[in-house]
């Protein structure tokens, strides 16, 4: 990298402190003032997806546009197709951006603003935009090879084996984390079920508009789309008690959980352009355009931020994450920052559908810094409340045990009033997030009464964040499914074969399904947590081979450190939950509780014990290639020479 690039990225970071400093002096009370978290994120971001951005595809990766993409060679109407950038910007953003740059910074907040802000910050430009564009090349440059099978071509059948186990464990726990959180946001709410509901059929009619009816016109499918979006958004205020149609939507727990199956099940088996892909794009409108009236609002109002930079929890024992800040941080706040998910995405929908390489960096490296814009907002809307009342929402504990510790509850009973639910005692993040966005809408000049319908509508926002992984990330899951499959009977390795699609998807929902049903927040995020952070380790170790095959071992440190830090983290906090969990099943009373933590403890051990595997095959060959210098050939070489042999 040049010495003026590290330069300005220096310069970028005393700027973002600067901000704060001089709006300290501004305003100097004992707060600090939210506007300075909203302009110093944007201005570090764009700064670094200009330099850091460009200098990791340019100089690192070797983006060639005149590269023949598989979307283009292998395209077969239904996993590959070629998609416009802008379409396929929203689809990618829309299956990242799930429960992670939302409840992670929320949840975090209990040990403070400072280290949750900086971690995504620095996170996000050195670690997640990182680890998402080097894995997207890859998969590009390998026909839209998953992970696990570029771990087997580049790393070997021992890592390539590993890695397949170790991934189909982490989607399942991510999916099911994901989805709890959407079980939780949507039961006996027919306001937010209804809207999710909308968007399934708009996105079937955006599909077919957009690819047989007016081929190619996304800026007419687009404005079709919001528009539907918005009157689905406004006519599910008016399903309510009393309506012919509130008893179809207000649904429990187990019937979200079957319908959530059920669609998870038909996404993975249609084709992406029918419901995937125009509903990703259909939802990010939504979804980016909310974030950005959010920031003006937070410009607008400039409230200030009443939770301290650091509490008395960093060192643990914290009533919402009983661990220290690190590592349970760096597990808690996991989308928003680095998301080992994200690979998957970036080795599974995304490559089979991209059009050029040029277009990798606004995809891979741009929606992992609008992600963190997202968590950015998210921490903003947790720590405006009051910390009393922030710890009254995320914690069963009593009024006066939240006083003894040092956080009186303050406006709690005033909150419940105005947005019509009893919001106290209702931990896991999507609740005090909801009151917060209510709040910043709220605050805005003629919507001081509608607080109510902001706070529906942040629930439902969340849910539509949240389901567009599920979606997708049941596809990715269903290809790993067969992959693996394929090693015991080779036709259920072909995504085309429609028997081994519908057997796969249907594992593969059923397993997510199961954990949702019989598990809750205080188990299943914790250990998504930990898995998807340990798949960030593993896409790392992936992409340092990669590097160092291409033979440019001087710029092997862009995918390394960031490794090494996640290892030493992931692993540290793998360790801590395990004996956590082992102590919860000795202090539990039924045989049940029993088995399932210790349960929860097995298999978090056994995420932890196979990427410790693939990381020392690994340095292995790493070995192999800079001490033994064995021949480094790619798949990425053959795949050239193929590519050029059709042109």
């Amino acid at each position: 990298m040049k010495s003026s690039t590290i330069t300005i990225l220096i310069l970028a970071i005393i700027g973002t402190f600067a901000i704060g400093v001089v709006t300290q002096i501004i305003n100097p009370s004992e707060h600090v003032n939210a506007l300075w978290f909203v302009v110093a994120a944007a201005c570090f971001f764009i700064i670094s997806y200009r330099l850091y951005g460009a200098f990791i595809t340019a100089k690192v990766l070797n983006i060639d546009e005149k590269r023949l993409t598989p979307a283009k060679r292998l395209a077969d109407g239904r996993d590959y197709h070629p998609t416009h950038k802008w379409v396929l910007f929203g689809h990618h953003f829309a299956a990242i951006a799930g429960a992670g740059p939302l409840i992670g910074p929320v949840l975090a907040a209990q040990f403070g603003y400072l280290p949750g802000f900086l971690w995504i910050l620095i996170g996000a430009v050195l670690g997640g935009a990182v680890h998402d564009t080097v894995i997207l090349t890859a998969s590009v440059r390998r026909n839209g090879r998953s992970l696990a099978q570029i771990a087997k071509d580049e790393i070997g059948p021992v890592a390539g084996i590993t890695a397949a186990l170790a991934i189909l464990f982490i989607i399942i726990v991510a999916l099911a984390g994901l989805g709890l959180t959407v079980v939780n946001a949507l039961t006996h709410s027919a306001w937010g079920t209804f809207t999710i509901t909308a968007t399934i059929p708009i996105a079937l009619f955006m599909g077919i508009y957009l690819y047989k009816i007016r081929h190619g016109k996304v800026a007419e499918v687009s404005i079709i789309g919001v528009v539907l979006l918005l009157l689905a958004v406004i006519l599910g205020r008016y399903i309510i008690p009393g309506s012919g149609l509130e008893p179809y939507f207000n649904l429990n727990r187990n019937t979200l959980v079957i319908l959530m199956a059920i669609y998870g099940f038909v996404a993975s088996v249609l084709p992406v352009w029918l419901l995937l892909c125009p509903r990703d794009y259909l939802s990010t409108y939504m979804k980016i355009g909310t974030v950005i009236i959010l920031a003006l609002g937070v410009i607008f109002i400039a409230p200030d931020v009443q939770m301290p930079a650091v509490t008395k929890f960093i060192d643990g024992g914290g009533p919402i994450i009983p661990g220290s800040v690190f590592p349970f941080m760096f597990i808690t706040i996991a989308c928003g920052a680095v998301s080992g998910f994200h690979s998957l995405i970036s080795s599974g929908t995304t490559p089979k559908m991209i059009q050029s390489e040029s277009e990798i960096r606004m995809i891979g490296f741009g929606a992992m810094l609008t992600e963190g814009f997202v968590a950015v907002i998210a921490i903003i809307a947790a720590t405006i409340l009051i910390p009393g009342d922030y710890f009254a929402i995320n914690t069963k504990l009593s009024f006066e045990q939240l006083a003894q510790l040092g956080f009186p509850v303050s406006k709690i009973q005033e909150l419940s009033q105005a947005v019509g639910v009893d919001v106290a005692g209702r931990p896991g993040g999507a609740v005090s997030l909801a009151v917060g966005m209510a709040y910043i809408f709220s605050s805005l000049p003629g919507m001081k009464t509608l607080m109510p319908y902001w706070y529906n509508f942040a629930l439902m926002f969340e849910a539509l964040f949240i389901l567009t992984t599920v979606d997708t990330g049941t596809r990715v899951a269903r290809f790993i499914l067969q992959e693996i499959g394929g090693y015991v009977y080779k036709p259920l390795a072909r995504t085309n074969w429609m028997p081994g699609t519908i057997m796969s998807s249907f594992l593969v929902v059923g397993a997510w399904g199961y954990l949702i049903h019989s598990g809750n927040i205080s188990t299943i995020w914790p250990m998504f947590g930990v898995a998807n952070q340990l798949l960030a380790a593993l896409a790392f170790c992936v992409g340092t081979t990669i590097i160092i095959k291409m033979g440019r071992l001087k710029y092997v440190w862009v995918t390394f450190l960031p490794m090494l830090f996640m290892f030493i983290t992931t692993l540290t906090a793998s360790w801590e939950l395990s004996w956590i969990f082992l102590d919860k099943a000795s202090n539990a009373a039924l045989p049940g509780d029993i088995f399932a933590f210790k349960l929860d403890a097995g298999l978090v051990a056994a995420m932890a014990a196979l990427s410790v595997v693939t990381v020392a095959d690994s340095v292995y060959k790493w070995y192999g290639y800079l001490i033994g210098k064995r021949e480094i050939i790619t798949s990425e070489v053959i795949e050239w020479a193929e590519d050029m042999e059709v042109r």
